[in-house]
């Protein structure tokens, strides 16, 4: 018997390729539908990708459009402010205007006979001019203060005779409280004030006219309050003021708490090594 065996003619018949043939067209005969779906599924993806395209520049004109509308009505306002702000002059101020990294510091409700002359030397040793908003009484009793105050270069300013809420007073009460300070600190110093602090913050839109169109007064408020009226302690207030401070701040304290004096040395030499500068409100 041989080791091979002989390849026969009938192992590659012609039936068997005819049956292949056969099975190839039944093949094609189902694909071919598919095929033809297949292009009508293209055909259907680009008219979608048109029409998503379509969409797209439309959106994109409306925004375009609409953000046009916005800076139109951005540059209308901003021509609004500019012209009331000739015909309405700002009265009110918590920041001072200035370039570069200036800040105010103030301080309320003196001169205080024991705690402001300390205060005023700390301030002579760093060369910080500061402003002084005066309670009239205070200005009665300690009037060489207030004129040691001027003679150093720092502002004063109106406070109130008595510190009442302003705002719940009625307008001859209001004119009293400023006109009697003014008075004292003119006796104590030579000079009118030109800024007024209202007690607590605490004074109506309408006040602010009147008094501002009487006095001449512009309205001083503050943006960094360290709450040292409350006696925190001198750390608590020295790390307020540090945390709160930015370029322009204007630095709420009182010189009648001796906490407040206290933690001046820490405030002054931080905000010193922070690279502040410091100026009077005005």
């Amino acid at each position: 018997m041989p080791l091979f065996r002989e390849k026969r003619e009938s192992d590659f018949s012609l039936d068997k390729i005819d049956t292949f043939d056969q099975s190839t067209r039944t093949t094609l005969r189902y694909i071919r539908p598919l095929l033809d779906t297949a292009k009508v599924w293209r055909s259907r993806k680009k008219s979608m990708l048109v029409y998503r395209l379509f969409l797209f520049c439309l959106i994109t004109s409306v925004g375009i459009a609409s953000a046009r509308a916005d800076d139109a009505a951005a540059t209308e306002s901003t021509q609004k402010a500019k012209a009331a702000a000739t015909t309405d002059p700002v009265i009110t101020f918590d920041w001072v205007h200035v370039d570069g990294p200036y800040i105010a510091m103030t301080f309320d409700d003196g001169p205080s006979a024991k705690l402001t002359p300390k205060l005023l030397e700390l301030l002579a040793s760093h060369h910080i001019k500061a402003t002084f908003f005066l309670i009239g009484q205070n200005v009665a009793e300690n009037p060489e203060i207030v004129t040691r105050e001027v003679r150093e270069g720092h502002e004063i300013a109106n406070h109130s005779w008595s510190h009442p809420n302003l705002a719940k007073m009625s307008d001859d009460g209001v004119r009293g409280q400023l006109q009697k300070t003014e008075d004292a600190i003119r006796s104590a110093s030579g000079n009118r004030p030109a800024l007024l602090r209202p007690p607590y913050g605490s004074i109506t839109a309408r006040q602010k006219k009147w008094i501002n169109q009487e006095f001449g007064y512009k309205i001083v408020l503050w943006d960094v309050d360290p709450l040292d009226w409350r006696r925190p302690g001198p750390n608590v207030v020295c790390n307020r003021i540090l945390k709160n401070t930015r370029a322009g701040s204007i630095v709420l304290a009182h010189d009648i708490h001796p906490g407040t004096i206290e933690a001046m040395p820490c405030v002054l030499n931080q905000l010193e090594a922070k690279g502040f500068k410091f100026v009077t409100v005005s």
